[in-house]
């Protein structure tokens, strides 16, 4: 009989440690309902005279969500990996996909097969990188306003002092631009101060400037993600210039995951024409995990989160092939912003 309390002891705290367990971060966990349908929109930036598609996952929550922004690559529009959007989404985040006319599905939708590569790299212009830049401050500006204009659906939605810039390929470049990287020797002069955190799938380095220069004046979290077999036929962009980034930052935090056979693709919805290595569903998986807790970090100050992006959290979701470096303050990553009270 003396040994029952003991008993009841040992079985309450068996039940707070699965309390525990079950409670632990995990940035793949999207329980709380279905995946979010996007909202399609239009940003008119009139200084230009130029309209911006944009498509927009709204979290279920009502109360202001930090803004997530994502450039797609050449060819692409708003309606491309919407997983990303989605799953986002689902995890608190207001996410903007935008289409930047110029080089977007335009550029190869109507075109014979055989004249389709030669629009693409036409379309790979110093002109289109530059509206691209610029169309990021312009949907920034026009979110600003729709978050304050009474009648819009997006009122109150948006938290404008938390945003977080992405894209993949020519989306990462123009990413790159806005978020700190010095372009032709002119300093940064796209960055827009708005932007606290920076995600590029498919990263590059400049052609014409020095990497060390180009990337010195970071002074943000980037999170890099790449693959071993990640190449692009357009800009001859091969994994050692994608490689090139991570040891050329020194100003901020910065992480970057290196996904073993993942090509070009790998971190869009579908293969591409010419891929060779089938789709490896555990790619997929790695993004999401280690880009939601990126953001979770960077834009919400979860500490949870940067425990587990900085320890063994985020090596479990990999696989053995893929390579992971890290520099950042497990206990107190640079940038890091405050928590919502």
């Amino acid at each position: 009989m003396k040994l029952l309390p003991w008993l009841a002891v040992w079985l309450l705290v068996g039940a707070v440690g699965l309390q525990a367990a079950d409670h632990a971060y995990d940035p793949l966990d999207v329980s709380g309902g279905p995946l979010p349908d996007g909202v399609d929109m239009t940003v008119h930036d009139s200084a230009r005279n130029r309209d911006i598609p944009v498509r927009i996952y709204l979290p279920a929550q009502p109360a202001p969500a930090p803004v997530i922004l994502f450039s797609p690559g050449l060819g692409g529009s708003r309606e491309g990996s919407s997983y990303l959007g989605q799953h986002w989404s689902a995890r608190g985040y207001a996410v903007v996909y935008l289409q930047h006319p110029g080089s977007d599905d335009s550029v190869w939708k109507n075109q014979p097969p055989e004249k389709i590569m030669e629009a693409m790299k036409s379309a790979a212009s110093l002109e289109n990188f530059l509206l691209r830049v610029k169309d990021i401050p312009a949907v920034l500006n026009q979110l600003d306003r729709w978050n304050q204009q009474s009648g819009s659906a997006l009122l109150g939605r948006l938290d404008m002092g938390r945003i977080g810039m992405s894209g993949h390929s020519f989306g990462a470049i123009t990413t790159q631009a806005v978020s700190g990287e010095s372009i032709g020797g002119q300093g940064p002069i796209f960055t827009d101060p708005r932007i606290k955190a920076a995600l590029a799938f498919s990263p590059g380095t400049p052609k014409l400037e020095d990497p060390a220069t180009a990337f010195a004046p970071v002074r943000i979290p980037w999170m890099l993600m790449t693959g071993t077999k990640d190449v692009s036929p357009i800009g001859q962009a091969d994994v050692a210039s994608r490689l090139r980034v991570y040891p050329n930052l020194h100003g901020a935090a910065k992480y970057e995951v290196v996904l073993y056979n993942a090509e070009h693709s790998a971190f869009t919805d579908r293969a591409l024409p010419g891929d060779v290595e089938p789709r490896n569903p555990n790619h997929h998986r790695v993004i999401l995990a280690l880009s939601t807790a990126f953001w979770d970090t960077y834009l919400r100050g979860d500490g949870e989160a940067a425990a587990w992006l900085t320890g063994s959290g985020s090596r479990s979701v990999m696989q053995a092939e893929d390579k992971w470096q890290f520099a950042a303050e497990p206990d107190k990553p640079p940038s890091l912003l405050p928590a919502n009270p």
